[in-house]
């Protein structure tokens, strides 16, 4: 080969290869941004708020949410309340944002001893709750996560719940620990539902869930999980921040954020939890899980030195948003509305206002006449043909660490369609308890009723493949509406119906393959076959080694092939004696418990009995209703 054939043969691999390293260059930095769907999401807020349809209710009809301090948590309420801010020791609010219902647990349902369950701190109870539920409101059932390579990013503030007991019980000493530690809020999911992948919990105090956003993107584009929970949970145990931020001025006397208003008058505090289920857009879309929408950008940064250490800081909330908007490859232009962090305080307020006016409008303009003003009032947010509707959200701590996510709609969210199968289908339902199968249908029929463009074939496929299976199941075969309806009301009040199956499933058993052989038999029998019949030996020992092929083990055969030796047939015994029983006796249980997580401080209460509740399953599609109903006002 001349040397300007070996010159053009180099040429052309060199080309090759750079070809190669610009396309693996692009795949890289494709996957740096790529696009995370999210595609399940769960929560409980204020106002009896069980679903994010609960949570838009209120919010499009402007439910009022805030109430007196709660009674079941033992708070001295007269001795903690005074008008005077200056009073030591005493707050000048009573009310806020609580869940009620914060002690409602069924730990049986996740295999949680009742001695567990009161030394947990309810914030890992409502997480495990609403874990379960994003993944079902995903259409994925549960139990099919585990093993799964799916993280978890829980948000968690507060760690005071089991730190107000200084000597506990007996009984529960072991618990206290892992009940009330932030890294198990996290981990005890992954432990539950068995989730091997990065499991972190985030405090940046208010920004801790949007932080948690952040990570669980960064972790899904680095490959780290191919599934993520993202989010964080709040409920307030003792009333000692009521009485912190009394000292500073720094709450508003009625509880209530007034968020850049000029009534604004201090911060109001709250309690929640809400959980996202985030995957990769690519793989969402290859795994057919719905798409409620698409986080486009994150970014986090934090104040460093500013004017004091709980105070905002307004170039660091420009930066982190400029951020954000760089990851996403989007403009200020591109987004149509933010939902600002909105402290309510007099001194917070003006800080993020300009900030957001510096990146999202001209800094040198008013609210008036800036590109970025104040929803006061609800307008209809109108679909776009040249682009996706974009929405961003502030988060920032009072420990300076700031968050900023870019959200964007998907086209498949406008396009929820329903195809339906004429003729009965099966619509399958299943709990932990029979108290709970009828619960669930009762949830269903609702569901079905405020959705009236839904058939049968609509939901008998969720149910079915997106639904774990417990014990009590029932079948409901219905070919219209009318008639599962109907059906759903007899299972709810534990009615016969001629449409209707119940049952409980049996226990699956180990393989075990019989060889009865002819005729009558009697106990010992093939044992002496195989040591006295060499024909029955050469077979049984043939079909063993034919099983173990498919099965990879083999039955304990002994002798070996055409070893045994002939002997005569031993009688059957005359009158063998039944084996003793070796299920050991059953336990006792008192079923699902309202598990009080507000003990006194001289002893922690037991777990009160109280009628079985029904399961965290869900309603299909992505729409549910209450997994937990209230629980009945304890004695």
């Amino acid at each position: 080969m001349t040397t300007e054939a070996r010159l053009r043969d180099y040429l052309k691999r060199v080309t090759g290869d750079l070809l190669q390293t610009r396309q693996r260059l692009s795949e890289v930095e494709s996957a740096r941004h790529e696009p995370i769907a999210i595609v399940g999401m769960a929560c409980r807020y204020p106002g009896g708020v069980r679903s994010p349809e609960d949570l838009w209710r209120v919010v499009s009809e402007g439910v009022d949410t805030i109430s007196p301090f709660p009674a079941d948590r033992g708070w001295d309420v007269p001795a903690l309340y005074d008008p005077d801010p200056a009073r030591v020791g005493r707050t000048y609010t009573k009310e806020g944002g609580f869940l009620h219902d914060a002690a409602d647990f069924d730990p049986a349902f996740f295999g949680i001893s009742p001695r567990e369950a009161v030394s947990m701190d309810p914030q890992q109870r409502l997480l495990l709750e609403t874990a379960w539920e994003a993944f079902e409101r995903a259409g994925i059932d549960p139990e099919s996560a585990r093993g799964s390579r799916t993280g978890v990013f829980a948000g968690v503030m507060y760690a005071d719940y089991g730190g107000r007991i200084r000597q506990a019980p007996e009984e529960l000493e072991g618990y206290i620990g892992t009940g009330s530690a932030g890294s198990v809020a996290s981990g005890r999911l992954s432990y539950v539902l068995g989730l091997v992948g990065p499991a972190i919990t985030i405090d940046t105090a208010c920004s801790s869930s949007l932080v948690a956003l952040h990570l669980a993107v960064r972790a899904l584009r680095a490959g780290e999980c191919d599934l993520a929970l993202a989010g964080g949970a709040t409920v307030i145990a003792t009333p000692g921040l009521f009485v912190e931020f009394s000292r500073q001025r720094g709450l508003s006397p009625d509880g209530r954020c007034k968020a850049f208003a000029a009534a604004a008058d201090g911060t109001g505090w709250g309690e929640g939890v809400g959980l996202l289920l985030v995957e990769r857009l690519s793989d969402a879309v290859r795994n057919g899980h719905p798409v409620l929408a698409v986080v486009r950008g994150t970014a986090v940064n934090q104040d460093g030195t500013s004017g004091q250490l709980s105070a905002p800081n307004g170039p660091a909330q420009q930066r982190v948003i400029r951020a954000a908007l760089a990851d996403a490859g989007l403009s200020p232009a591109d987004v149509d509305a933010i939902e600002a962090h909105g402290t309510g305080t007099r001194l917070g307020d003006p800080i993020e206002a300009q900030a957001l006016l510096a990146t999202y409008g001209s800094p040198h303009v008013d609210w008036d006449g800036g590109a970025v003003r104040l929803l006061t009032e609800a307008r209809p947010w109108e679909a776009r043909d040249d682009r996706p509707r974009r929405a961003a959200v502030s988060s920032f701590g009072i420990s300076g660490t700031n968050a900023h996510v870019v959200l964007e709609e998907h086209p498949r969210a406008r396009e929820e369609t329903h195809e339906t199968v004429t003729g009965p289908v099966p619509v399958l339902l299943s709990a932990h308890s029979p108290e709970a199968l009828g619960a669930q249908a009762r949830r269903l029929r609702d569901h079905l009723a405020a959705r009236p463009e839904l058939a049968p074939s609509h939901v008998a496929h969720t149910l079915a493949t997106g639904r774990a299976a417990l014990p009590h199941r029932a079948v409901a075969v219905a070919a219209d509406r009318a008639s599962l309806l109907a059906t759903l009301d007899a299972l709810a009040a534990d009615r016969p119906h001629a449409d209707l199956v119940k049952g409980v499933a049996a226990p699956r058993g180990k393989v075990v393959f019989v060889f009865p052989g002819q005729g009558s038999q009697w106990d010992g029998m093939a044992r002496d076959l195989l040591a006295t019949s060499p024909v029955f030996a050469d077979h049984l020992h043939a079909a063993a080694q034919a099983i173990e092929r498919y099965a990879g083990w083999t039955t304990a055969c002994s002798p070996t092939p055409s070893s045994a030796t002939p002997r005569a047939r031993s009688p059957p015994p005359t009158s063998p004696e039944p084996s003793p029983s070796t299920t050991p006796p059953r336990s006792s249980h008192c079923g699902p418990r309202r598990c009080s997580p507000w003990p006194e401080p001289a002893a922690w209460r037991q777990c009160r009995r109280e009628p079985t509740r029904s399961p965290p399953s869900w309603p299909p599609t992505t729409i549910s209703t209450s997994p937990l109903p209230t629980a009945p006002t304890p004695p």
